[in-house]
């Protein structure tokens, strides 16, 4: 069975795992490459090629489930994983709610989504590293005040995801990525002060060049040299959206289904109330061609789709697999997700905050004394209550512009209430990942320092 194609070995799976007794059966196989290298101070520090490749299994026995996984695709390593399933299944408690999605509920969307492409695969490890190279280089020589390097980095992966259940579904997709980081570190006089930049794409040719992504990196660096707290005071907070697609990660938790069906969120019970600005609108969509959360289909066979969670301020959809959906009594939004074996977790595709109509040097003109943050220290966020208290560091805003960096400092507030005080949405959305946001600024946060 090792030579056989890997939707056959998926079909095989099923097949085997219904023949000894299951009443239904999802197999994932997954086979990736992926190639890391990292330059600091213009030499190769370390390289790092590996590959991978392994299956899982979850059976149903009647509302009983277990699941086994193995790296093992012979025909006697698929046996093995195939009945330390099957008795697992029989000594676990059954669970009223578990299930394969209906038939019905089963498909995968149509036409190239661009997650594919050939030239990540065909660049050299030489040339991969001197890309890593020459982004350190560029940062190096930005300014003389860049003094050392925590290193430049280039990253890519190659990926195969094949899934098949016993209600016929089977289908699969390929995938590639690379991105290119540096991170250099800035001096003047006894400040010393470290950031980075970095650019990601499904292919080459989308990458930003190592002298664009090096160059930002450094002139992120620069302008947090100097840096003062302040004291502890109520302002505007600008989040840039590097760190405004954090918000947009809590905002994922607060609506995910298994969240909700625990009642562990302050989202829960708000379907259709105004629980944000009616400048916000979050949408979750695995279905835009070449960004990084988007599939054909989810971990359990469901057909990604958009999903619009936030609408002008009003919550439209909690984010669910069809476990949640069905301890809700609702029905799945295509947002199973999972490792080879075991019960869907719940992901989100492409989850992000809608772009608006103001540039973010105009939100920033429009502030006399406010803070921008550039960095988040900490997990001081609370799901359950929207408690929010992080580290940061950024810019100080004063009569609408940059006026000194900033750092060991805090900012507070409440989730529930920080949604409900955007005062302004930028117009500079990119995708860097799978969650993206622009320029956020909420209206008043406590910013706590000396």
């Amino acid at each position: 069975m090792s030579g056989a194609d890997l939707p056959e070995i998926a079909a095989g799976v099923i097949k085997e795992a219904l023949e000894l007794g299951a009443t239904d059966a999802e197999c994932t196989i997954a086979e990736g490459e992926e190639f890391d290298a990292n330059v600091r101070l213009r030499e190769l520090e370390t390289l790092k090629q590996a590959r991978s490749r392994g299956a899982g299994i979850r059976v149903l026995i009647g509302k009983r489930t277990g699941s086994s996984h193995t790296s093992d695709l012979t025909r006697e390593g698929i046996r093995t994983m195939v009945r330390s399933a099957i008795e697992l299944a029989g000594v676990t408690t059954e669970d009223p709610h578990a299930g394969l999605p209906d038939v019905s509920e089963l498909g995968s969307l149509p036409g190239d989504l661009a997650l594919h492409c050939d030239d990540v695969a065909t660049l050299d490890t030489a040339h991969k590293i001197e890309l890593a190279r020459r982004a350190e280089d560029a940062s190096l020589r930005f300014d003389p005040r860049i003094v050392n390097s925590e290193g430049a980095s280039f990253d890519s992966h190659l990926g195969r995801r094949v899934f098949a259940n016993s209600r016929g579904f089977a289908g699969e997709y390929r995938s590639s990525y690379c991105s290119l980081m540096a991170v250099p570190v800035a001096q003047q006089g006894a400040s010393m002060e470290r950031d980075s930049w970095y650019s990601m794409s499904r292919s080459m040719r989308g990458l930003d060049s190592p002298e664009e992504t090096g160059a930002m990196a450094a002139r992120r660096a620069i302008r947090r040299l100097g840096s003062v707290k302040v004291g502890t005071c109520k302002v505007p907070v600008v989040f840039d959206p590097r760190m405004a697609r954090s918000l947009v990660e809590n905002i994922f938790e607060a609506v995910h289904g298994a969240a909700i069906y625990r009642h562990e969120s302050f989202l829960d019970g708000k379907l259709g109330r105004k629980v944000a600005s009616e400048k916000l609108t979050v949408v979750d969509d695995g279905t835009i061609p070449g960004l990084f959360g988007t599939s054909p289909f989810d971990d359990e066979g469901v057909p990604t789709r958009r999903t619009v969670v936030i609408e002008n301020g009003v919550l439209k959809s909690y984010l669910l697999n069809t476990y949640a959906a069905r301890k809700l009594g609702m029905r799945t939004t295509g947002n199973a997700a999972r490792g080879l074996a075991g019960n869907a977790g719940i992901g989100h595709g492409n989850l992000f905050i809608g772009k608006g109509q103001t540039s973010p040097e105009q939100i920033i003109a429009g502030i006399q004394e406010g803070f921008y943050v550039v960095e988040l220290m900490g997990f001081g966020v609370n799901i359950v209550t929207g408690d929010y208290s992080r580290g940061a560091a950024g810019m100080w805003i004063r009569g609408g512009e940059f006026a000194f960096p900033v750092s060991e400092i805090t900012i507070a507030g409440n989730l529930e209430r920080m949604l409900l005080d955007v005062e302004a949405v930028g117009s500079d959305l990119e995708f860097r990942s799978s969650a993206a946001a622009p320029t956020l600024l909420v209206s008043e946060m406590t910013v706590g320092g000396r």
